[in-house]
């Protein structure tokens, strides 16, 4: 039987192999992140049927090369164009991740990994980060519990919409600081109710608190109290604030005398005044269990709006300070009272802070004579069950200057520095992957928060790896071993992109000129078998 039958043979079934390749790489032209492949041909082997013999020095004959004949082709080698990247195609998804560089995604399918370019991804029911096409979940490094890092061990599910992942913990405010110009021509800073300052607070529940602070005038160059006006929740209500501490108590001398107010008189130990009715009614001045509302109408009668603030006003017996409300408490507040009703104060009280400016330049030079902060307890009496952190105010921020009779101080929760802000508990609102593979979850209270890191897969010969089908590959002995742990992309310079996808590297125009080249090639070796058939056809034909 002639050999070129069989040479034809081999030449018609290399170029269908090389046939069925290109065909692939055509039906795969827009699968996602598709690496094309080539056919090389080998020849198969040689029949020798004389082999070569060397020169004679003697005879001076010269050597003959030897005689073979060719019997065939076959395919040498089906190789992965894994080195050139496809084009970028757009989608607006940001779980849809494009690798720039030479490495692998690492998926899983539960019991071994696989690696991928395709980085089309979404996050499936359990949370876990996974392949859109087939539900493999992504592999990645994990955030340390303890120092809130990437820890780079061997790489596991990325489950980055875990139940504890959908919320930021609240925090307690713990740090605010007091900014702005206080100036001592406000009318606001020298009035009895003083200026108010708003602070924004948070408890360890993540409950949200406003503190009411009130910044008055002394009469002294440069100085100012700062007391606690009122506690009120989220909703407005005020909350009882008898052991909450602003500071400490501090006795301040601001002599005057507090004179009757037009409408009341004093007969004995009686505060007479009018009615709405123009009845004329009287309070025992030296009664410790009268009503809250007459309480009200002692500090209206000596122009207060609060019983509290007026009796924080005392008056000096030696080295004793006796406030009008320890005279009251004690049922002797008609004792300090001079003969036309009016009272003399040599001086008052405060419980928060007295506040001192330098009266030259202005800048803040202590509170309460110590440091420039002032410590806000709104333990309640050192509660074991406060859900309230100390707060400490730093007033280093303000100024004693001339602003046309405006002041603009005001409070800002956390320090300058933005840290001991507080926070109310946090829902997630989005995710973002970074260039480096590292998610962040954003949460509405302001948060962000590392969910994991998506770790990536090199090999020495890329080329080497073996397809699986679904856009997977799977390392071989030529390829290189996982070592399980994966790198960070960043290593070498490569990088993720977020809303686009690596599209197929497949070039029609080399598919369809190569199409032609393997077409003409089978023809040919269809020609070798009909010619050899032809000259055996003559061979039979000898016996007629």
């Amino acid at each position: 039987m002639m050999r070129s039958l069989y040479s034809g043979v081999s030449g018609l079934k290399t170029h269908q192999i090389k046939m069925d390749v290109i065909g692939n790489k055509i039906a795969n032209v827009n699968t996602t992140s598709y690496k094309a492949q080539s056919v090389t041909f080998s020849e198969l082997m040689y029949q020798t049927t004389q082999t070569a013999s060397g020169a004679n020095a003697e005879t001076g004959k010269a050597g003959v090369n030897a005689r073979q004949v060719g019997l065939g082709v076959k395919s040498g080698a089906t190789k992965i164009n894994i080195e050139t990247a496809g084009s970028s195609q757009s989608t607006g998804n940001p779980f849809d991740i494009r690798i720039i560089g030479d490495s692998f995604f690492v998926v899983n399918d539960g019991t071994k990994n696989f690696f991928t370019r395709d980085g089309s991804f979404y996050v499936e029911g359990a949370g876990n980060l996974a392949m859109s096409s087939n539900g493999y979940n992504v592999m990645g490094w994990q955030v340390d519990a303890q120092t809130g890092k990437i820890r780079k061990d061997t790489v596991s599910a990325l489950q980055i919409m875990s139940p504890e992942n959908m919320t930021y913990p609240p925090e307690a405010t713990t740090k605010a600081y007091i900014q702005g110009i206080i100036d001592k021509n406000d009318p606001q800073v020298s009035s009895e109710a003083g200026r108010i300052v708003s602070v924004s607070l948070f408890d360890n529940r993540g409950y949200a608190y406003t503190a009411k602070l009130t910044m008055k005038a002394t009469g002294e160059e440069g100085k100012y109290t700062v007391e606690l006006d009122d506690l009120l929740d989220s909703a407005g209500n005020s909350v009882k604030t008898d052991d909450v501490k602003l500071g400490s108590v501090q006795s301040l001398a601001e002599p005057k005398t507090l004179t009757l107010a037009t409408g009341y008189r004093i007969e004995g130990t009686n505060l007479i005044y009018k009615d709405d009715d123009g009845v004329e009614q009287s309070i025992n001045l030296n009664d410790p269990n009268i009503s809250a509302s007459d309480k009200a109408k002692i500090a209206n009668a000596y122009g207060y709006t609060t019983f509290d603030e007026f009796a924080k006003n005392y008056q000096t017996s030696g080295a004793t300070e006796t406030t009008l409300k320890t005279m009251f408490n004690n049922g002797q507040l008609a004792n300090a009272l001079n003969a036309d009703g009016s009272i003399t104060s040599d001086g008052k009280q405060i419980v928060g802070g007295v506040i001192q400016y330098s009266p030259a330049t202005g800048v803040i030079q202590s509170v309460n004579g110590l440091t420039t902060n002032l410590k806000l307890n709104l333990t309640f009496g050192d509660d074991p069950n406060s859900a309230f952190e100390e707060i400490e105010i730093n007033f280093e921020p303000s100024s004693n200057f001339n602003n046309n009779k405006v002041s603009t101080i005001a409070a800002v929760s956390g320090d300058t520095e933005g840290q001991g802000t507080g926070r109310k508990l946090g829902e997630m609102s989005g995710i973002s992957v970074q260039n480096d593979g590292m998610i962040y979850a954003a949460y509405d209270n302001g948060q962000t928060k590392l969910l994991g890191q998506i770790a990536v897969a090199k090999f020495s010969n890329a080329s080497g790896l073996q397809k699986e089908g679904d856009n997977l590959y799977v390392s071989t002995l030529n390829s290189g071993d996982f070592d399980g742990i994966g790198v960070d992309i960043s290593a070498d310079g490569g990088y993720m992109t977020t809303g686009v996808l690596e599209m197929s590297n497949v070039d029609l125009s080399s598919e369809f000129t190569e199409m032609i080249t393997t077409q003409r090639g089978f023809q040919a070796n269809s020609r070798i078998i009909t010619v050899s058939d032809t000259l055996l056809e003559e061979l039979v034909n000898l016996k007629r």
